[in-house]
């Protein structure tokens, strides 16, 4: 379970560090800086994947995430840094990003120059870094890592500036901690984008294989319902559905490995299929098959799930989500003061309420 997420230097993230429960909501007016703490947490676990350079040039590159204002009295001497860094039950892990460095003015600037560049990452066991307990240390150009023998060594081949040492050191036999990190980060999962316009994917027949985890797009939907009846929790499928939608009955059709979803409501004559569904409807099957996955996660994080929802479905969105954090850690941003409000009934945990001062993201109430 991640215990502490700390972000320095990430938009109106200055200087920020949450402390995790089990079941975590993150709420605040908007601009806060919600959605840039849920992208910064987004942006740490596909470190792990080879992902980074990626994920920020989606966001506009390196320069984008640095914060534009002025910055706080403690980090006014200090180089222009993003870092990330968690601790967990058995490990902390921490990674330092800037801009590339480039030489004098003639030099050819590269066409990457938006790429980030690591300055700085470490793992080491327990909260206090010590030379004792780190698995990593990487800093201006050189390696050391911890191999399997417990002996510190050099690492010899050159790594890639923009991306994380753990997407680059996968073998198991040679550095198992580094291993074993990097596997628990890339089974975190993210669900914040399902598309339910009129010609999303989701909207029509899928190939479908059996789908224990829903990719977080949602294009394979419907297997992953007919996964959870088969081998998951139908149970509490069923009662996802009767609860969203009193006497209706979820139905997946099945013809030359293709699938459908179709919803049987109380009173209709027929049932309808995925293309006549609201979109509140539709993001909300999306996230039964997310929560109800029958390979549930270490961490799983909801980014606005209740957009576009009907206020009806809130509730029992609620008790979905609280289920689920029987089973995984979860992290949810939301805007609705309802939806907060009820899943901190449920679970009887205090929403981490942010707001912005002068341009920074603070914690105000917890």
């Amino acid at each position: 379970m991640i215990e502490e997420f700390s972000v320095k230097g990430y938009r109106s993230l200055q200087d920020i560090t949450v402390s995790l429960k089990n079941l975590n909501i993150i709420s605040g007016p908007n601009g806060s800086g919600k959605s840039n703490l849920y992208n910064s947490l987004f942006l740490l676990a596909k470190s792990a994947e080879g992902n980074l350079a990626k994920t920020l040039a989606l966001e506009g590159g390196m320069p984008s995430i640095l914060w534009a204002g002025e910055r706080k009295a403690s980090l006014s001497n200090k180089p222009v840094r993003v870092v990330l860094s968690i601790r967990t039950e058995s490990f902390s892990y921490a990674i330092e990003l800037g801009l590339p460095a480039y030489g004098p003015p003639h030099e050819v600037v590269s066409p990457f120059r938006l790429d980030p560049e690591v300055k700085e990452e470490s793992i080491w066991h327990g909260q206090d870094k010590r030379k004792s307990t780190t698995y990593l240390d990487r800093k201006a150009g050189t390696t050391w890592v911890m191999n399997d023998q417990g002996e510190t060594i050099t690492y010899p081949l050159m790594l890639s500036h923009s991306e994380s040492v753990l997407s680059q050191l996968s073998e198991p036999n040679l550095y198992p901690e580094l291993f074993s990190l990097r596997e628990i980060m890339r089974g975190w999962r993210f669900y914040h984008n399902f598309r339910t316009d009129i010609e999303s994917p989701l909207r029509l027949p899928q190939i479908g294989v059996r789908t224990p985890v829903l990719d977080h797009s949602g294009i394979d939907l419907a297997a992953a319902l007919q996964t959870i009846i088969e081998i998951g929790d139908e149970d509490a499928l069923r009662a996802a559905i009767d609860k969203a939608f009193p006497g209706s009955v979820l139905l997946i059709k099945s013809e030359n490995s293709r699938f459908e979803v179709f919803l049987q409501q109380n009173g209709m004559k027929r049932p309808f299929s995925t293309r006549e569904l609201s979109d509140g409807t539709l993001r909300y099957l999306c996230l039964i098959a997310a929560l109800l996955s029958p390979r549930p996660s270490t961490f799983l994080a909801l980014n606005e799930p209740e957009i576009n929802m009907h206020p009806d479905l809130l509730e029992p969105l609620a008790e979905l989500i609280y289920y689920a954090s029987k089973f995984s850690q979860i992290w949810l941003t939301t805007h609705s003061k309802r939806l907060a409000t009820y899943l901190s009934y449920l679970s009887k945990q205090p929403p981490i309420v942010l707001d912005k001062t002068s341009g920074f993201t603070e914690i105000v109430s917890v």
